[in-house]
Parts: structure tokens; sequence; C-alpha cells
């Protein structure tokens, strides 16, 4: 699939906030600082559609993008650690678990995880809460550039491992790096496959 348009349409600070729920939408959430925007800038081929910050947690707002002018990339906040305060951090997860349960086009969700390190509780915790919901998921890992490919592929390894123990089903993976492009190809075809099974279904 080739990304022809990508444009902001909103934000929302909170689920009933967010557009008509009429086109199928993909969203991406990850841990902070864990690389989102650099890749959801690496699938449109526009470096600045989604803001790239040292800073974890600068993203505080679900942020819609609508891509093609067929379906729609949602820009999630990232769960965990984030420069605000107990009240507006739970606002915003409150924000992102209504919406990953009940967002009624809602097709997918890539949840980022960071290739360099090893299974940490907050991605592995995050990831039993969603698999207890009817939402089909599948797991990024990015800045594979960092490390050398073998290493990549321990990392992920033992990520399965752990998330197998919780009673996780294997999910379907991509690595990724927004420095080199890794990973591009195979979530935009992932993504047209989905879109192409909506539209058969």
């Amino acid at each position: 699939m080739k990304i022809k348009s990508a444009v902001f349409t909103v934000s929302a600070p909170d689920f009933p906030s967010c557009p008509p729920a009429f086109r199928p939408e993909f969203a991406f959430i990850g841990r902070s600082n864990v690389g989102k925007s650099s890749l959801i800038n690496l699938l449109t081929e526009q470096k600045q559609l989604a803001k790239v910050s040292d800073t974890p947690g600068k993203t505080k707002l679900m942020n819609f993008f609508l891509i093609n002018n067929v379906w729609s990339l949602v820009d999630l906040p990232g769960y965990g650690y984030a420069h605000v305060s107990k009240a507006d951090r739970a606002g915003f997860q409150r924000a992102i678990m209504d919406y990953l349960t009940e967002r009624t086009t809602l097709a997918g969700v890539f949840v980022l995880i960071d290739s360099r390190l090893p299974p940490q509780a907050i991605d592995l915790e995050f990831l039993e809460w969603l698999a207890g919901y009817p939402v089909p998921f599948a797991l990024v890992f990015t800045k594979a550039d960092k490390q050398s490919a073998s290493a990549t592929q321990t990392s992920i390894g033992l990520f399965q491992k752990q998330f197998a123990l919780r009673g996780g089903k294997r999910p379907q993976i991509f690595i990724t790096s927004a420095k080199t492009k890794a990973g591009r190809t195979e979530l935009l075809a992932f993504i047209g496959q989905t879109l192409t099974g909506r539209t058969q279904a």
C-alpha cells in the first residue's frame, strides 16, 4: 500500500471528543519515548506529521490523521512515565482505555516495544490488559538500527517468552527502524491486507 496523503484532522482529550467513527482506524501506542512519532513520520514519509520530542510523555492527546482519505492513523498518548500531574496522567490513561475498548471502527492496534530493552513489566501488563478485549493487535519492535540483528532477535524471543508466561497468544511481530526505514513496507502491507479483509467481510 502506498500512502499518497496524510493529513492531521483533530486532537481529542477524551473519548467523547473523538471524531465520528465511520472510517477504519489503526492506533499506535507504546511506552513513552519508544519512538512512536518517528515511526508515524516514517510510515507517512512526512518528517513533521507527528511531533518528535526528547521529553517522555509529550503526547497527551489522541491525535487523528486521515490517510489516503480512506483510513485514519491514531497516535495515542504513551503509557507510563510522563511529565504531568497524577490527575492529568489518570485522565489521558482513561481516554486510552475508553478508546481501545469502545471505538467501533478500530481495525487494529500497534503496540510499540523498544527492541534494545529486556522485557519491561509496564509493556507486559498493558498487553495482558489489551488481550482481555477483542481488539486485534500486533507488536512493533522499534530502534532496531541501534543494535545487531541477533541482539534484536534475542530481545524479541525473551519478550515473547514472558508474554506467553502471562497467557498471551503470539501476535504478529514487526521489526522497525526510523533511520533505516526497516519494517515500513511490511507494516503498510499488513494495514492494506487488513483493510481489504474488512471490505470483503
